[in-house]
């Protein structure tokens, strides 16, 4: 059983446990695998995110560089042109707290003056020094997600990885950010489904979800149109389904947080999975 806690953010504070939050996701992107290109104009992003937090999101995850396989990398400078005009103005219209899916300071930087409260680095600091003083600074609420390798070589399989051995993992990453000074209520993880795993190694990351819990963090989990919950049919006819079943058993695994694309359908599965959980 999840624990409760609150999520400490640099402007407010959000309860987990009690009920499964939603993490809605906008990719401001060309390249992005399921929805690359829609989001490009800011005006349409901003549409998007309106509608995002009336589907029921609890939180606006919002992406200026696809992190897919096979995907390029894009310049610092880039990224924030595409994150930061949108950042400025959903930041503003939105009641719910808004995230920044990011591994470059800088940008962490530019969008937590722009209203953003929480740093998703799927890096969990590792591709950039100074992040950690960022989040720091900022008082912003992390989401430290485990993967290894440089940004060119994040999905490279690692062949009989195990929950044990990412548990271990993470634990380190953890030890690494309190020891640069962040709060330990700041931290939420993500065991990073879908990165530098196979697609078995990340059905069991899912099944022992359990695992994880044992550090005591708040878990995140991104299992939304992911590769290796498709069963090799094509994501146009399966994704949602797919999605539906693997947040289900996320949530009845212990996962506080939810990260997907389709929030108005997965905010009622896991307001039924709660439902169970605690009848």
């Amino acid at each position: 059983m999840r624990h409760a806690c609150t999520w400490k953010l640099s402007r407010t504070s959000i309860r987990l446990g009690a009920r499964t939050a939603v993490m809605g996701i906008l990719n401001l992107t060309p390249d992005s695998f399921s929805d690359g290109g829609m989001y490009l104009d800011p005006s349409r992003a901003v549409d998007r995110a309106l509608e995002i937090e009336a589907e029921g999101a609890d939180i606006l995850d919002v992406g200026g560089e696809s992190s897919r396989p096979g995907s390029r990398a894009v310049s610092e400078d880039e990224e924030i042109g595409r994150v930061l005009p949108v950042l400025e103005r959903v930041s503003a219209a939105l009641t719910i707290p808004v995230s920044v899916d990011t591994y470059r300071a800088a940008v962490a930087r530019r969008a937590m003056d722009a209203g953003a409260q929480i740093i998703n680095d799927i890096s969990g600091f590792r591709l950039d020094p100074g992040m950690a003083e960022v989040a720091r600074e900022s008082k912003a609420g992390v989401v430290l997600m485990h993967s290894r390798g440089t940004r060119e070589r994040l999905h490279e399989k690692s062949p009989g990885d195990s929950p044990e051995a990412i548990r271990g993992d993470l634990a380190a990453t953890v030890s690494g950010a309190l020891d640069r000074g962040l709060e330990a209520g700041a931290i939420v993880l993500d065991p990073g489904i879908g990165f530098s795993k196979a697609a078995e190694t990340s059905l069991k990351v899912l099944k022992r979800l359990e695992v994880f819990s044992t550090l005591g963090y708040p878990l995140l989990l991104g299992p939304s149109r992911k590769s290796f919950i498709n069963l090799g049919i094509p994501v146009s006819e399966a994704a949602a389904w797919a999605t539906a079943a693997a947040v289900a058993l996320a949530v009845s695994r212990g996962a506080h947080i939810v990260r997907v694309h389709d929030v108005a359908r997965m905010r009622v599965v896991v307001d039924v999975a709660d439902r169970v959980e605690t009848a």
